[in-house]
C-alpha cells in the first residue's frame, strides 16, 4: 500500500485557515476509476482510496504508517508569506486620506 501524508492547503473560497492544522494520510488509488454507464457516476472497487486519516503533528502520521507496514511519502507544505498591510482594514475609511476614496 502506498500512502501520502500532507497537510492540507488553505480553501481558496475563504480567507480563513481551518482545517489546515492537523497532517493527512491518504492512501494512493489500487485501481482506476470507472464511469457507471447508467448513472454516470464514477466507481472504483478500491475502498482505501475513501480513507482519510488526520492527526495532530507529521511525526504521528509517520508512525502510524511504520506501525501498519504502509510505504508513506511526505509532502512539506509551502508556507505563505503574511499580508499585513501597516493600516489595515480600517484605513480604508481614514480622514486623513491623501486622495478621495472611490469604487
Amino acid at each position: 500500500m502506498q500512502a501520502r501524508i500532507y497537510r492540507p492547503a488553505r480553501n481558496a473560497m475563504t480567507s480563513g485557515m481551518a482545517k489546515t492544522r492537523k497532517w493527512v494520510l491518504e492512501f494512493a488509488p489500487a485501481s482506476a476509476r470507472e464511469v457507471d454507464p447508467l448513472m454516470g457516476w464514477t466507481t472504483s472497487s478500491d475502498t482505501q482510496a475513501q480513507v482519510r486519516l488526520r492527526f495532530d503533528s507529521k511525526e504521528a502520521a509517520l508512525e502510524y504508517a511504520k506501525d501498519k507496514n504502509i510505504k508513506a511519502q511526505v509532502v512539506e507544505p509551502k508556507e505563505r508569506k503574511l499580508n499585513i498591510r501597516p493600516g489595515g482594514y480600517g484605513d480604508n475609511f481614514a480622514t486623513n486620506r491623501r486622495g478621495p476614496w472611490t469604487h
